[in-house]
């Protein structure tokens, strides 16, 4: 059984809450970092962060989509080449079941882009800790997207 089929999917609860497998997108080491460090393993009370996945490149992503179940894709829309704002937008016309996305934005101002991404949330840059495991914790807490 493999580490992800042991997890109960978001949207079940147990008697801890939420538990979620969670994939991790940026071309940039230090923003992954903030990300995991920001949200910690429980970035609410009855949110726990049982596995990250994290990936650096759009086509990793996209395998990773294609083969593994998460309960939560974190996709960072400043990264280069292919950012997570295009990236999720893909994934959510190809991928059928997509899990729920979290974008990090550029800025405040980028939500239209948001929107346009097809995203189920979006958090704008720097980090902020607690504006993360907020966004997180409520997508968790909506359960898989229908």
């Amino acid at each position: 059984m493999s580490a992800s089929s042991a997890v109960v999917p978001a949207g079940d609860s147990t008697d801890t809450g939420y538990q979620l497998t969670v994939l991790l997108y940026s071309d940039d080491i230090a923003t992954r970092d903030a990300v995991r460090l920001g949200v910690g393993r429980r970035p609410a009370k009855d949110v726990e962060i049982v596995s990250w996945r994290e990936c650096a490149t759009p086509a990793a992503v996209v395998d990773a989509v294609d083969n593994e179940k998460y309960d939560l894709l974190v996709l960072d829309g400043e990264a280069g080449k292919l950012g997570g704002l295009g990236l999720s937008k893909q994934l959510k016309n190809e991928i059928f079941d997509c899990p729920p996305i979290l974008v990090l934005t550029g800025r405040p101002a980028d939500g239209w882009l948001a929107a346009w991404s097809q995203c189920d949330a979006a958090v704008p840059h720097p980090i902020d800790p607690l504006t993360i495991g907020a966004a997180i914790a409520d997508l968790a807490r909506r359960g898989p997207v229908a």
